[in-house]
């Protein structure tokens, strides 16, 4: 009896301990997962590896879910812009996202997935990689910028730098 009595007394320890961690781990999560959106403003470039390159500027829409301070998954969607030679129609991708916080209100992160292209000449697909910073300016807005690869190819290479804000839910 006395040896039941001691393992209850030790679980119902270790459950109340369990559960005060996991109510403290909680308050400070912020509410993970966090949901988010954003607009950027996309200057793109086509770098073709023989001839001239063009580029544009496009809109890019951006989600995705933040799991906790370092990692989140991410999509995008774009379009706009016309070099004379080229219309980007659209690219779509979802990408892994590693996240450095450098302050509570500054983070660095880096992008690595897959992204499908598709220009009036051309539709490609390949892997993407990118980085970029953001910096809060309210409890739920940030504004940032990055730099993706978003393809290598054998014949060309396709790249934007975004600038622009993210509202988290």
């Amino acid at each position: 009896m006395k040896k039941t009595l001691l393992s209850v007394t030790t679980l119902c320890a270790l459950v109340g301990a369990g559960a005060f961690a996991t109510t403290a781990q909680a308050q400070q999560s912020f509410g993970y997962p966090q949901g988010y959106v954003g607009g950027d403003a996309m200057f793109w470039n086509l770098d073709p590896d023989n001839g001239s390159s063009r580029d544009d500027v496009g809109l890019r829409l951006r989600g995705g879910a933040q799991f906790n301070d370092y990692f989140a998954l991410e999509g995008h969607v774009g379009t706009g812009g016309s070099d004379g030679g080229a219309e980007l129609d659209y690219l779509v991708g979802a990408y892994a996202k590693g996240i450095a916080p450098i302050t509570p209100d500054f983070r660095v992160y880096g992008l690595v997935g897959m992204t499908e292209v598709d220009f009036d000449i051309d539709r490609e697909s390949g892997f993407s990689y990118g980085a970029g910073a953001e910096v809060d300016v309210a409890d739920n807005l940030a504004i940032g910028a990055d730099y993706m690869r978003y393809l290598d190819k054998s014949a060309y290479d396709f790249d934007a730098a975004s600038v622009g804000l993210r509202y988290r839910f």
